[in-house]
């Protein structure tokens, strides 16, 4: 599973329209989130950093939930954007959440214990754990 990282509004407008999960690398405007769901009408999850969640408005939060598309908090640790554009989740920790699942681990354990140990958000693994567990 990989996560598109963008660092600036300019490269909004030149993503593959087919992206699924984008984390925003800057403090994005109404104006920036609405161009993303314009370009990238798949898009299911949008991250930010808790910095820059404090500052969205309602009335985006709003337009994503009517979208359906989720609004997390979280950041893409170690990642170095002029190496690569995307940010990989490892299968490692996919087949873990499967695993667990499997086990009959409830959802928050499962969220606690792979958020601790892979450095991902509560609300990232939970939104794995729905994809991946659903697919």
């Amino acid at each position: 599973m990989k996560i598109r990282v963008v660092s600036s509004r300019e490269e909004i407008f030149t993503l593959n329209p087919n992206e699924r999960i984008v984390h925003l690398a800057f403090r994005p405007s109404n104006k920036d989130i609405f161009g993303l769901v314009e370009t990238c009408p798949k898009v299911e999850v949008i991250q930010l950093p808790k910095s820059y969640m404090r500052t969205v408005s309602k009335s985006i939060e709003m337009f994503l939930q009517m979208q359906r598309i989720q609004l997390i908090e979280g950041d893409v640790w170690g990642h170095r954007k002029d190496i690569n554009e995307y940010y990989s989740i490892s299968p490692s920790i996919i087949e873990k959440i499967k695993e667990m699942k499997i086990e009959g681990k409830s959802t928050e354990e499962i969220e606690k214990r792979v958020s601790r140990e892979s450095k991902l958000n509560f609300e990232m693994v939970a939104y794995i754990l729905n994809k991946e567990t659903s697919a």
